[in-house]
């Protein structure tokens, strides 16, 4: 469906939460959402104005409840589309009983997940990084998540994007003209200023493609507990996702897989990994899980590092000196970063806070957006075409812009000639 193109049937969907509740919003959305409406409630309210009615059942005329309903002409709706709503009440047989009835009319049908969105950027009501900021933010689970949905919801990244487009066909403009119409009069000869315009964005693609990824802000930041065998990692582990997850035994070699489980420390959320032991092993089983471990170690945004301060071979890991209630691991080393008993809990607080600290610092600092990976590809492929235009040939420049312009197009959804053509007659009044 091409932006812009309208949709034959309705759709209809219960838009809040589950029932039972106090209150339950059902959407519908189509070019018989007028129609539905007046089926059901004997009339069509006054635009944008809450208005009581009693809900029908069209095919016998039963009550189905006295609800307040709402009508929203189109375009200027949600959806880019005429718009009803019917705020019911929230009990189960309720809702179920007004689904029916809508079911039952013609054109009319339930909708798939996201449609909604789907239809509101088919109509131009958001872009693609908006729909994923909105969707962000449905399941945003932390402070840090909600603002980073809602700074892409809001258009912050697609205000950006625009920006840059904006930009880059005005350069393209200048430099087509050179090519198609070099021998008018009022055609500049030169790029028409292209390099400074391109070094500026390619400077802040380049910055934003440098904060940390939205998948470890919505997934959370992955902490690999590693060390040698019967270090203490599985009974850390547990103390500090707050839960018996991981067998905890004295016998070495216990844990053979990873252990994953999330957990929020701080408003930041975490995902601890327990880990088999490293060592030498000639168990078949135990040596997979080894192998597993060190994958997950390569895998990790952080680790806690269990053994020997000089056996550390991991760039910027916590050195934890575990088991301290024991009397001869009283006093760690010099050059651990923190001391813990898990079965005391000495030391657990300074560790969590210490690993909030660290997780704090690899996260976006704020009015920063942190890109998804598909944004993160597209702008990738945009700041690389950039790089490579090379500023001296203005049939490879143009090739260039041509192929930044099509990367933004793919964060967005919009794209088209017409805006590079009518930049090109508005700056150089060609075609006189």
């Amino acid at each position: 469906m091409t932006p812009g193109a309208p949709f034959d049937d309705t759709i209809f969907a219960l838009s809040s939460g589950q029932p039972p509740a106090a209150i339950a919003i059902v959407r519908i959305s189509g070019p018989n959402a007028s129609v539905a409406l007046t089926a059901l409630s004997a009339g069509l309210p006054e635009p944008r104005r809450a208005t009581l009615a009693t809900l029908r059942d069209p095919a016998g005329g039963m009550v189905l409840d006295r609800a307040l309903t709402l009508f929203f002409p189109g375009p200027e709706t949600a959806t880019g589309e005429d718009l009803a709503e019917l705020h019911l009440h929230g009990g189960r047989a309720v809702v179920a009983a007004v689904e029916r009835a809508l079911s039952a009319l013609p054109k009319l049908r339930r909708a798939e997940p996201g449609e909604f969105t789907r239809r509101a950027f088919a109509h131009g009501r958001m872009d693609l990084a908006e729909a994923e900021g909105l969707s962000d933010l449905l399941i945003a689970e932390t402070e840090g998540q909600r603002r980073n949905a809602m700074a892409l919801a809001d258009g912050t990244l697609s205000r950006a994007i625009r920006r840059w487009r904006t930009e880059l066909i005005d350069a393209a403009a200048a430099i087509e003209a050179r090519i198609d119409f070099a021998d008018e009069d009022d055609v500049p000869d030169d790029d028409g200023g292209s390099a400074p315009t391109l070094a500026r964005v390619r400077a802040e693609i380049a910055s934003m493609l440098v904060v940390p990824p939205a998948e470890r802000l919505r997934d959370g930041i992955r902490v690999v507990i590693a060390g040698p065998p019967n270090s203490g990692k599985s009974t850390l582990f547990n103390a500090l996702i707050g839960k018996e997850a991981a067998i905890a035994t004295p016998l070495p070699g216990t844990t053979r897989d990873l252990i994953e489980y999330p957990v929020q420390i701080g408003g930041i959320p975490f995902i601890f990994v327990d880990s088999a032991g490293l060592r030498e092993t000639e168990d078949k089983i135990e040596a997979i899980g080894v192998e597993r471990a060190r994958e997950a170690i390569g895998g990790a945004d952080l680790v806690l590092w269990m053994g020997e301060p000089d056996d550390d071979a991991f760039h910027e890991a916590i050195i934890v000196h575990g088991r301290s209630d024991l009397p001869e691991r009283a006093r760690p080393p010099t050059n651990v970063d923190v001391a813990v008993s898990a079965k005391t809990g000495l030391g657990m607080a300074e560790l969590q806070a210490l690993i909030v600290s660290r997780g704090t610092s690899l996260l976006p600092r704020e009015g920063e957006i942190a890109l998804g990976q598909r944004q993160r590809e597209a702008l990738t492929d945009c700041l690389a075409a950039l790089i490579e235009a090379p500023i001296s040939d203005i049939l490879l420049l143009s090739e260039s812009l041509r192929a930044a312009r099509a990367s933004l197009d793919r964060l967005t959804g919009e794209g088209g000639v017409e805006p590079l053509l009518d930049a090109i007659f508005a700056q150089f009044c060609i075609g006189k």
